[in-house]
């Protein structure tokens, strides 16, 4: 983007927070927060299995407190076959035999509210497992149940006489998204997994029991929910009772392969934006009924910014809260400053502007750690990246000790793609790291474990930990406080490869973010007129907290270093 095109985007965001903000505008705990992701089978087990429970994270949580964390969220841990490690639940209100019991998570909740760590659970509304006794019921036809899933009878081949599928819908794992169900004589839908079939959203009793799912959590004492698979829960149907063909995206050549078709039909329907509506109104009214602080929302929706947008709402209603976002896990090892801000551009032109909102993902369970995408030299660098910008901060666990992909061998059909970013906590540099008791642990360790784990990280002034603990701490000072007011905040690319984030609460305190992305040493001539002290420098740099700099002549940045200046009146 043009400079000038740049500034004109600053100048619309200082008026939007003019308009909205106003100084001194009241933030949620949500807004400002940091929030950590949790794979339970990964974080600590407590049993000598070698697969994380539900005690283990709750050993761990003064883990979360020491590091800053506002809230975190669990992948699921309900009662499943694992068919898709846990997003095929057959039980909405158990846990897990693998993870513990309900005993065992209102401990961890009890150990979390002492310590003021909120947990938010990942929430699977979109499809159950095929052992669910809801999909069995529905098969069978039970009343109440006839059609709390998708079914359709199909449609003859008037050349072959041949039943086929209503649609030529293709899951998101390939092959059809209809399966034929040989009891019931229907085909059922699935947008992922065969095992998972897709509950029936059109139906008033699958939307009651899923209020009735999320009041259970709630009652038990969860601060919110991750609302798994968003654009997939609603499906078009013509007022006919049939389903319409998708057309051919152009994407690809493979017929069975998702990304063949343009899916216009089965993702992202208005409906979904409604059901967001519903399911936040049902939270506010519960704060209403109970008190305590606002339930928030996380929608994971791989979707466009205009999309996202209303999911979190309009002028006359409110949804998610946070609905993810996911640009700078887009970011390689090749990405610019000015890439970086193309990439922030892309959600503050609009959720900024229009909500003034945002939060910033750094990874998932489905995305390779930082470490392989941009480099193991530039995982503090985007740290600092989504520490600084405005909004709350969403971290996969590992990536604050800068853990790496690990090489998983594939053996038999529970091999997963993405077991890499999945394997277990590095907790010290002992046996298992310190993840388990037992023999073995479910995924093997990272054979670097031994360097990148917290007690060792905890012991240098400069690793990704320290640096990653530093910045929580500077989320609570009064310039990172003061983002919904006028002014609060910037960010440009003052070279190609360097870039400027600047936090004030413009009178008394104000923090200059550098960050050098490129493998050059970058010299910067008059970037302020006031001299600033260092408060945090990554291992690259040359600099020292306490040095102080006058801004209105050079700072010199080696190549992949960020430094965060502080300025007091």
């Amino acid at each position: 983007m043009p400079q000038w095109a740049h500034l004109g985007l600053a100048a619309l965001l200082l008026a939007s927070t003019a308009l909205l903000g106003g100084a001194g505008a009241d933030i949620d705990w949500w807004e400002n927060a940091s929030l950590y992701q949790i794979y339970p089978r990964s974080f600590q087990d407590s049993d000598g299995d070698g697969i994380g429970d539900l005690k283990g994270i709750t050993s761990r949580l003064g883990y979360l407190k020491e590091i800053g964390i506002t809230a975190t969220w669990l992948s699921p841990i309900f009662t499943s076959p694992m068919s898709d490690f846990g997003y095929d639940i057959s039980d909405f209100y158990d846990i897990d035999p693998i993870f513990g019991t309900l005993a065992d998570f209102d401990a961890l909740i009890a150990e979390a509210k002492s310590l003021g760590v909120k947990i938010i659970l990942d929430f699977v509304p979109n499809h159950s497992s095929d052992e669910n006794e809801w999909f069995e019921k529905s098969v069978n036809r039970e009343e109440g149940y006839d059609d709390f899933y998708v079914w359709d009878d199909g449609k003859l081949n008037a050349e072959t006489g041949q039943r086929e599928p209503p649609s030529n819908w293709v899951s998101v794992f390939s092959g059809p998204m209809w399966t034929w169900n040989e009891k019931r004589q229907q085909y059922f839908l699935h947008q992922f997994q065969v095992k998972q079939p897709d509950l029936n959203f059109t139906n008033p009793m699958v939307r009651e029991h899923m209020l009735d799912v999320l009041k259970f959590w709630l009652d038990r004492g969860v601060d919110g929910f991750r609302i798994d698979a968003v654009p997939h829960i609603y499906e078009y149907r013509f007022a006919n009772g049939s389903y319409p063909d998708e057309p051919i995206s152009g994407w690809g050549s493979d017929p069975n392969a998702y990304d063949y078709h343009d899916h216009i039909y089965t993702k992202d329907q208005p409906a979904t934006v409604d059901l967001m509506y519903e399911w936040r109104a049902f939270l506010d009214k519960y704060r209403a009924d109970n008190g305590g602080d606002s339930r928030v929302l996380l929608a994971e929706a791989y979707s466009s910014v205009e999309t996202l947008s209303a999911y979190f709402g309009n002028s006359s209603h409110q949804g998610t809260q946070l609905p993810m976002n996911f640009q700078l896990m887009y970011l390689s090892g090749y990405s610019t400053a000015r890439d970086v801000v193309g990439s922030i551009d892309y959600w503050m032109q609009t959720m900024w502007t229009e909500h003034q909102t945002a939060n910033w993902v750094v990874g998932n369970h489905d995305t390779n750690r930082v470490a392989d995408r941009m480099g193991a030299h530039k995982v503090d660098l985007l740290n600092v990246i989504v520490n600084s910008l405005p909004g709350a901060s969403v971290t996969y666990y590992g990536e604050e000790i800068g853990m790496s992909n690990v090489d998983v061998e594939c053996t038999g059909d529970s091999c997963e793609d993405r077991d890499g970013e999945r394997t277990p906590m590095q907790w010290t540099a002992g046996k298992n790291a310190d993840f388990s008791q037992g023999e073995s642990t479910w995924l093997p360790l990272s054979p670097e474990y031994q360097r990148y784990n917290v007690q060792t990280e905890r012991g240098v002034s400069r690793s990704s930990l320290n640096i990653f603990k530093g910045l929580q701490e500077l989320k609570s000072s009064a310039a990172f406080l003061a983002f919904k007011d006028e002014g609060g905040f910037s960010y440009e690319a003052v070279t190609e490869q360097v870039l400027q984030i600047i936090r004030t609460n413009k009178y008394s305190e104000e923090y200059r973010i550098l960050v050098n992305l490129g493998n050059d040493m970058e010299i910067l001539n008059g970037l302020a007129s006031k001299t600033y002290e260092y408060v945090l420098v990554t291992a690259y740099s040359t600099h020292y907290a306490g040095q102080k700099v006058d801004l209105s002549q050079r700072i010199i940045l080696m190549p992949y270093e960020a430094v965060v200046l502080r300025w007091l009146a």
